[in-house]
């Protein structure tokens, strides 16, 4: 437990807890993207950040959405795995010099913060059916059914494209 979190007895502890974490990492997400999309050269990949950030921005609505039918007030809690993965981002977007070798390391850790996102979400989905709460989990599936789309899409992007121009 952490110094300002209560402790996680039960599975709805967990599902806020759970929540709070997502919540928390999708809104430094929202700040992460803007330089992403400032670095990318490839049109494609920073197209694909912009409308990202547009989708984050609507996932963290939901994401209140849920909190409110939950009955639990919106808060975030440090997500120590997104803050490990956004800064690993800017440490290699920091020491790469060639821009599509840039591109292909940001479409990269934008798939593991995709990856990160996934597992999350098919997690929040089970708690909430298992708690009887299938609408939450109906609208947190339309989060993880757009970071499916999103991961799909950066995958064709890495291997038709991004990846080849880097070598």
């Amino acid at each position: 437990m952490g110094l300002f979190s209560k402790p996680i007895n039960t599975l709805n502890d967990l599902f806020v807890h759970t929540l709070q974490d997502i919540y928390y990492a999708e809104n430094r997400i929202t700040k992460a993207l803007p330089k992403m999309i400032d670095k990318a050269t490839d049109p494609q990949l920073k197209q694909g950040f912009e409308l990202h950030l547009q989708e984050t921005k609507n996932q963290i609505t939901r994401l209140e959405k849920v909190f409110q039918m939950h009955g639990e007030p919106v808060k975030g809690v440090t997500c120590a795995a997104m803050d490990g993965i956004l800064a690993e981002a800017e440490e290699i977007m920091g020491e790469v010099g060639d821009k599509e070798v840039l591109d292909a390391a940001m479409l990269s850790a934008a798939q593991a913060v995709e990856h990160y996102e996934i597992t999350r979400y098919g997690t929040l989905i089970a708690f909430a059916r298992q708690l009887g709460r299938n609408d939450c989990a109906s609208v947190l599936e339309e989060n993880l059914a757009e970071e499916k789309a999103t991961d799909k899409k950066l995958t064709q992007l890495a291997e038709s494209k991004v990846n080849r121009m880097a070598a």
